[in-house]
């Protein structure tokens, strides 16, 4: 067991470190670097099917760079890619949108749980 735990730390360091900050509503979905949470964008409820976060954030970045982060981050976090900007983890589906262009992008996070 400690073993594993020691595993799954080592892993997942490297991706803590690059990533100061949480999607607001989670504690283990990062915040891309150059990405700031919107204040008062999270929206949070935990369901009996699961919990639903809906989050915003912002930055000077180009969509290409969010989604390689993500493209490159979400795997090693569990996640796999389930269509265009979608993923799945266990019951639960996390939903990636755009707005704006890029050096003024804002991303919203959308995680619930998935449907069979």
């Amino acid at each position: 067991m400690r073993r594993l735990a020691l595993l799954v730390f080592l892993l997942l360091a490297p991706i803590v470190a690059h990533a100061e900050e949480f999607v607001p509503g989670t504690e283990d979905l990062p915040l891309m670097p150059g990405l700031a949470a919107i204040d008062g964008s999270s929206l949070v409820f935990d369901k009996p099917e699961g919990r639903i976060v809906e989050a915003q954030a912002e930055g000077a970045v180009a969509r290409k760079s969010v989604r390689q982060f993500y493209a490159a981050t979400l795997p090693q976090l569990g996640w796999s890619a389930a269509g265009n900007n979608i993923w799945r983890r266990d019951a639960e589906r996390l939903k990636l949108d755009y707005r704006g262009s890029d050096g003024t992008l804002t991303v919203s996070f959308t995680l619930s749980p998935a449907k069979n």
